[in-house]
């Protein structure tokens, strides 16, 4: 059972929650950019949270399956159709929710209409291999996901076998609170070197309203704005980079470290974005806007709470769903 690829798309990778575990060995984390899309995707097929999907940046795949199967798009809005094999009649795609694709039919993802980072998930998984405990792919190691590069064109990924009838799927629909258009507020958690920057640094960080810069990447998201000024300069003894950390190099201007982030840098972090916020970052277009506000601990274990207890209601509202017509 089998993907085959026809046009990869700008940027697409076989992603998933990351290789946990490494980076004491100097190994990236990486994973999905979005998480929170990838795990509701996921949740649709009845796969595990942590089984790989496809990342489609801006640009989605074209594919047929050689045999009939049920797939979810999230994240970002894409504008998916298939064609039929057999007719040639094309029929759009919802998001958000499980939909059946016939064996022969011709997937088309199309383009993001808004946000960044589209996620592809089917029925069953990809049977890939995991390295170091993922699938994810890393592309300046070239390990990982498929071949550890991106997709290209006649690409044949293997898929499981779904363990779940494909058909009761497709009712299944992900209803979560879209993200608006404009100026994005990033909830930050001061620290940890926060006190290499004077009063006037602060504020600058805390008022300014930045642009996303067309040089951002999985590794980080470099801004413009009015640069933070420091007490005594920003260079420090390196030490452990998390995803969301906020350094601030000698320009003075912000870069958020994303997936694919080094394990340690050597530039003073004045704030860390908090974990439910990163999934807004991943979908920021070069030349979008954000601004960051200031949250304490307890704000940041709240949020995830809430993120987490939507998807376990999306679980449970499948498990009712199919206890209800296996019942029937």
């Amino acid at each position: 059972m089998s993907m085959h690829i026809i046009s990869p798309g700008m940027l697409t990778t076989v992603q998933d929650l990351g290789r946990r575990g490494y980076m004491a060995s100097g190994f990236q984390q990486g994973g999905a950019m979005d998480q929170f899309a990838a795990r509701a995707a996921n949740i649709l097929l009845d796969n595990s949270e942590s089984d790989g999907v496809l990342e489609m940046t801006l640009l989605g795949v074209k594919a047929y399956f050689d045999e009939d199967n049920v797939i979810a798009i999230t994240g970002a809005e894409f504008a998916p159709t298939v064609t039929d094999f057999e007719t040639g009649e094309v029929t759009e795609l919802p998001m958000n929710r499980a939909v059946r694709v016939k064996k022969g039919d011709v997937l088309d993802c199309g383009s993001a209409r808004s946000g960044l980072r589209g996620y592809l998930a089917v029925a069953g998984g990809f049977d890939i291999a995991p390295v170091m405990g993922s699938m994810s792919t890393n592309l300046k190691c070239k390990v990982g996901g498929f071949d550890g590069r991106k997709l290209k064109s006649g690409d044949v990924l293997p898929l499981r076998y779904p363990q779940s009838d494909l058909y009761g799927m497709t009712s299944r629909v992900f209803e979560h609170e879209k993200q608006k258009d404009g100026t994005v507020t990033v909830h930050v958690i001061p620290g940890p070197q926060d006190d290499y920057f004077s009063d006037k640094g602060k504020n600058i960080f805390y008022s300014e309203t930045y642009s996303v810069t067309g040089d951002s990447d999985r590794m980080g998201i470099k801004l413009d704005g009015t640069p933070v000024e420091s007490v005594d300069g920003v260079d420090i003894i390196s030490d452990g980079i998390v995803a969301g950390s906020v350094q601030i190099p000698s320009s003075g201007k912000p870069i958020i470290m994303m997936a694919d982030r080094q394990t340690t840098g050597g530039y003073a972090k004045i704030a860390t974005v908090i974990t439910s916020d990163l999934p807004l970052l991943a979908q920021l277009r070069p030349g979008g806007s954000l601004r960051f506000e200031k949250v304490d601990l307890q704000y940041a274990v709240k949020r995830i709470k809430q993120d987490n207890k939507l998807l376990k209601k999306l679980q449970y509202k499948i498990l009712r769903a199919d206890t209800s017509i296996s019942g029937s």
